[in-house]
């Protein structure tokens, strides 16, 4: 049910809503990437494998993938705050333990439960404003919302990169958990109450019923491919940099994660192109500026990976921000549901392509893993023209889940 008359709809309590939820998958996602920058160092200090080590970070996604669908179903039957408060507490719980565990399984272990309980933090909030924003405003405001996971995976990173080099990086774990916790119970203090539909007839529908219209699956695998490129770049990114032709330092590799900031602005400007142009038009843009990317990240030069990295950021989040804004244009009913669905699509597809990636990095080098993220260009760019030819993505008229 949607907030009526003086709610939401009034602007100070839009602002305030889009705040809170703007902070807490800021956070939410800041968890996700501590380890990245510094998966050398983890690697070095643990003495265990590359593809071991990158289970610091593809554990965590691993997780986000399995408890999607359960949190999905239940933001759809409870209320959103006592989801927030309690995933907000285990995800910062577990931060505590991989701050102090001097064992490497413990600390993929903690990071894989962290995963299990981001979702309540992110998808149960994507549900949240699907439910109580006007459609008309929905677009943008899915815009912001993507903004915020590129602000927390860019001050992931950070906080692992640079406090590494003059604490360890066992402190950012302990920053971030402090930031999570204290976030959460600013959200859930703060965060709009709506009337939970209790009739049961606009949320019966089921995953199944979801997954297997077309319109919708198209979605979901779009989303699967674009991550699956986007974290793999990112994921390997340190050890590309570490090679002897570059030779940088952590925190210089941490540097180059500043382009990241790109997405911050992509996300609400995808929005209102995708509002003018249609999902289709956008997508099918999107793909093909990640695919350029990809050809200049081939390049051996530094120029090309800062120049690389920006048209990644700015192709993937285009991608991701027009993806979200179509599935949500598109129902009527079952936005948890179907906003789960998407994010367990798009993490498979990290987990996907951070494993497989490995894989190719160990075997052929930058170059093998370059090409595979090409291949991986047309599952974006195929979804976006199965929109163009969609009578959803040419009007601005929310299709129906039936």
């Amino acid at each position: 049910m949607r907030f009526q008359g003086n709610c939401v709809m009034e602007n100070s309590f839009t602002f305030r809503l889009q705040i809170i939820v703007f902070g807490l998958v800021s956070v939410a996602f800041t968890n996700l990437y501590v380890t990245q920058p510094v998966l050398p160092v983890l690697q070095q200090e643990f003495s265990v494998d590359l593809v071991l080590v990158s289970l610091t970070v593809s554990s965590v996604i691993l997780g986000i993938t399995l408890s999607n669908l359960p949190f999905g179903f239940l933001s759809d039957r409870l209320s959103v705050h006592p989801i927030i408060l309690t995933g907000g507490t285990i995800v910062s719980i577990g931060g505590l333990v991989c701050a102090f565990t001097g064992e490497m399984w413990i600390l993929i272990s903690a990071r894989f439960i962290q995963g299990l309980f981001i979702p309540s933090l992110t998808t149960c909030l994507a549900a949240y404003l699907a439910k109580t924003l006007p459609i008309e405003r929905l677009n943008v405001v899915m815009g912001s919302y993507v903004s915020a996971t590129v602000l927390g995976g860019l001050s992931g990173r950070l906080f692992g990169g640079w406090i590494h080099p003059p604490l360890h990086w066992r402190y950012a774990f302990i920053t971030v958990s402090i930031l999570t916790f204290f976030t959460t119970i600013i959200a859930v203090k703060w965060l709009p109450k709506y009337r939970i539909n209790s009739g049961g007839v606009r949320d019966n529908i089921g995953f199944f019923q979801i997954v297997t219209q077309w319109k919708l699956l198209r979605i979901f695998l779009c989303a699967t491919g674009s991550f699956a490129i986007f974290s793999s770049v990112f994921n390997y990114l340190p050890y590309r940099l570490s090679e002897s032709q570059f030779g940088f330092s952590t925190e210089v590799t941490t540097l180059f994660y500043l382009v990241y900031v790109v997405g911050i602005f992509i996300g609400p400007i995808t929005g209102r192109v995708s509002n003018r142009f249609g999902s289709g038009n956008t997508l099918v843009g999107g793909s093909i500026i990640l695919a350029c990317a990809l050809v200049i990240l081939y390049l051996p030069f530094v120029v090309s990976v800062v120049i690389g990295l920006i048209l990644i950021c700015a192709g993937f989040f285009t991608v991701h921000s027009s993806a979200v804004g179509a599935l949500n244009r598109k129902l009527s009913s079952g936005q948890g549901r179907a906003n789960a669905l998407y994010v367990l699509f798009y993490y498979i597809g990290g987990w996907l392509g951070i494993t497989g990636a490995g894989l190719a990095y160990k075997w052929g080098g930058w170059s093998t893993l370059m090409q595979l993220t090409f291949v991986l260009v047309i599952i974006p760019f195929s979804a976006g023209l199965g929109e163009r030819r969609s009578i959803d993505s040419v009007d601005n008229v929310p299709g129906r889940v039936q």
